[in-house]
């Protein structure tokens, strides 16, 4: 946890969990890790932290519980904005775990930077989003992008 203003705890609604697989669901529990060690959030008209975040999916709509010692709101998010860059980006991943096993250093690279910018494009879509609701950094967003993907895998 990082700051007066950081998460202590992530859940996702396991009701809105998505199948995954082996490699999907690591990278989900590393995500939430990776989130808890080093976070910056910041939910606007909150006095400080910290802060527990549940994710699920509500009406088609990404609901973020947000609950701290001052403070409690739900977020809803249209996910149309996101459906596109997630598509991709499960495409390009089903190619990297694939690559992973069955191509050259070369091809994985390449996936594997692919992977990263749709990455990179669906955690500022989520930056976006969010404005004037939660302040975050960028690598809280890209941790975060990864949870928000793990409610739409098919494993």
């Amino acid at each position: 946890m990082s700051g007066p203003h950081a998460l202590k705890t992530v859940e996702i609604d396991e009701e809105s969990l998505a199948a995954a697989s082996r490699d999907q669901e690591q990278e989900r529990q590393v995500a939430i890790y990776d989130l808890l060690e080093a976070n910056s959030f910041q939910p606007e008209g909150a006095d400080g932290g910290p802060y527990d975040l549940k994710i699920s999916l509500v009406e088609n709509r990404l609901a973020l519980d947000i609950a701290g010692p001052d403070f409690a709101y739900r977020h809803l998010l249209s996910l149309s904005p996101f459906r596109t860059v997630i598509k991709d980006y499960f495409m390009v991943c089903e190619s990297y775990y694939h690559a992973i096993r069955n191509s050259t250093p070369q091809q994985i690279e390449a996936l594997d930077m692919g992977r990263r910018g749709l990455h990179n494009e669906g955690s500022s879509l989520l930056r976006e989003r969010l404005d004037g609701k939660v302040q975050l950094d960028f690598d809280t967003a890209r941790r975060l992008f990864t949870l928000i993907c793990a409610l739409h895998w098919r494993g």
